[in-house]
């Protein structure tokens, strides 16, 4: 199963750094456990790397989706 997170929707007009650790608990929350896990989205690189980091260990597989590329973060998928 695969859920798609779009770090976009998370805030409203500019992400706050003073926010970080509710970002990361939502997205968390969002991504579950062993699954993979699509970040996207307008939002700037801090964000996008605080939540991978928190992601790991949680997701099976993270990729990063932008409108060109996907690109595999992390691949933790036995198989």
């Amino acid at each position: 199963m695969t859920r798609e997170i779009d770090l976009s929707k998370l805030y409203d007009n500019q992400a706050k750094i003073d926010h970080l650790e509710t970002y990361k608990q939502e997205a968390v929350k969002m991504a579950g456990e062993g699954k993979e896990v699509i970040l996207t989205g307008a939002a700037p690189i801090w964000m996008y790397l605080a939540i991978a980091h928190a992601l790991h260990g949680k997701a099976k597989r993270l990729l990063y989706r932008s409108p060109v590329v996907d690109i595999e973060i992390f691949n933790h998928d036995p198989f």
